[in-house]
């Protein structure tokens, strides 16, 4: 029988144990009710027994299987649970079972299991929530919801999306890709109604004051296959995955930033499988309604190069990027300043001299450095795919004085070509991944649509359509053959003097024609 004699053996750190479908919960809260120790197992699997003994501040849970064990403590080894904002710590039972029917006070637990199991299949809904006839969740409601991110001015990682919707239960996998030109993520719960809860209070919310809007609906998947743990994808039940070849991985500094490599702790104060009654301030998550969520602010971390999650120690990230696997026959630093400056102010570029296919590219803060890292790496460029990751430098070095360079390094912080220089500029709204379909703005009055397409076939490029803009001439959509046929023209064509004292202005667009 389980009745607290793990904890004798307890001397500051346990030794481990063998896998055991037991599991020993230390330093739980006088206060804390069964229905709350149940909810740390949940997630993972029916709990078939609990043991709570308060004056020890200990437990004991017992789940159906080994496997369901295994993973549970997996998941909490890299997130360390918190119950009434108090942190526990989970481990293998030295028991292989909970004997518990001879005990006292056992009623109380067995009915906390059977709600709390209940609650979980799908059968009963939580006290005080929705139902499916207010709106609530629906029977059979799938704990995968999609997000899509409007407006993206500064960049939102996995890592920013783990911390946001952590506060409303376990999050076991997130996949995060790019389509119809628009940053989107799959997000899988370990319980329909923490998605419920989270797709309720987080659509339409700004991650950061004034963008990064988030669109939050349930998808049509009820459970996500998650091959490689990296930057774009992350299965926090599994540490034993690759990262993938090709693939990125978190750089060393962000991995020590997150904690363990690849996994961050979840900062989720509350009993693990119960959402926070939408209670904000005491889950940690300040609510700004409307405006921006509250767990990131940045208004001075884009001229610091930090980022702030409340909770988190700022941490210093690099705003300088290393590019591999260029052409080095067909690179130079102003083609790299140019493609590059449409996701921030490039202020130096160095081709490295024994090394050519690799650059060093300067940006003006860490952020605009991950906004670019995000969208250009895996692209075509001159034939390749380049790779894009944040460098262990913080400042690209100028040559010293007679130091043969080849003109490989350019010092481009007084270009008069950066588009992010005038605070509150419209260009912040209007940053897009690399697509087929180009921006063209700045037009002269006179300029005609056959001038333009012949400035872009005469060049090289295959037009494949064009049209000028029906409220402002000044401006027009041209899609060409293929997105690295686009970011070649744009590199190419971007500041071309057009005449009239008008130079065109490239970016790449969210629309097509």
């Amino acid at each position: 029988m389980a009745n607290g004699t793990d904890s004798k053996t307890y001397k500051g750190e346990r030794s481990p144990c063998d896998p055991s479908r037991v599991l020993h919960i230390r330093r739980v809260p006088i206060e804390v009710s069964e229905a709350e120790v149940v909810s740390l197992g949940v997630p993972f699997g029916k709990v078939t027994n609990l043991l709570l003994l308060k004056g020890k501040n200990q437990a004991f849970i017992e789940m159906a299987s080994e496997e369901a064990a295994i993973t549970m403590v997996n998941y909490y080894t890299t997130a360390t649970p918190h119950v009434r904002n108090q942190p526990v710590y989970i481990q293998y039972s030295n028991h292989r079972e909970l004997k518990t029917d001879n005990l006292p006070n056992q009623g109380r637990a067995q009915a906390a299991l059977q709600a709390v199991n209940a609650m979980h299949s799908g059968n009963m809904t939580l006290s005080g929530t929705a139902t499916a006839s207010d709106g609530g969740l629906m029977p059979g409601q799938s704990p995968v919801l999609r997000l899509i991110v409007e407006n993206l001015y500064y960049p939102v990682s996995l890592e920013v999306l783990h911390q946001i919707f952590s506060k409303f239960g376990t999050v076991l996998k997130i996949i995060t890709f790019t389509k119809n030109n628009q940053f989107q993520a799959l997000l899988q719960y370990a319980d329909p109604m923490n998605a419920h809860h989270a797709k309720v209070a987080l659509d339409g919310q700004n991650i950061y004051n004034g963008c990064c809007t988030l669109r939050v609906e349930f998808s049509k998947l009820t459970s996500l296959n998650v091959k490689y743990n990296n930057d774009k994808s992350r299965d926090f039940t599994r540490l034993d995955l690759p990262s993938g070849d090709g693939q990125p991985t978190l750089d060393p500094s962000m991995q020590t930033a997150f904690g363990a490599p690849g996994i961050i702790s979840s900062p989720y104060p509350g009993a693990a499988g119960f959402a926070p009654a939408i209670g904000f301030h005491q889950a940690g998550l300040s609510m700004q309604m409307p405006g921006a969520l509250g767990p990131l602010t940045i208004p001075s971390s884009a001229m610091t190069g930090r980022m702030t999650i409340h909770g988190m120690a700022p941490t210093a990230i690099h705003s300088v990027l290393l590019v591999s696997n260029l052409n080095p026959e067909s690179i130079s630093p102003h083609g790299l300043f140019i493609l590059f400056g449409v996701y921030g102010d490039v202020h130096r570029v160095k081709i490295l001299f024994n090394k050519k296919e690799n650059a060093l590219i300067q940006m003006a803060d860490a952020t605009q450095a991950q906004l670019a890292m995000s969208h250009l790496n895996g692209q075509r460029l001159h034939g390749k795919v380049i790779r894009v990751t944040i460098s262990k430098h913080q400042t690209v070095q100028l040559p010293r004085e007679g130091q043969e360079d080849q003109g490989l390094t350019k010092d481009f912080s007084g270009s008069p070509l950066h588009r992010f220089k005038k605070p509150g500029s419209k260009n912040f709204q209007n940053i897009f991944p690399p697509s087929a379909t180009l921006h063209l703005s700045n037009i002269p009055p006179s300029t005609t649509d056959d001038f333009l397409k012949d400035l872009f076939a005469s060049s090289g490029y295959t037009v494949k359509a064009f049209k000028f803009f029906q409220k402002d001439r000044k401006m027009a959509l041209i899609q060409l053959g293929s997105v690295e046929e686009a970011i070649q023209a744009l590199i190419d064509l971007h500041n071309h003097d057009l005449g009239e004292n008008h130079h065109l202005r490239v970016s790449f667009s969210k629309s097509t024609i």
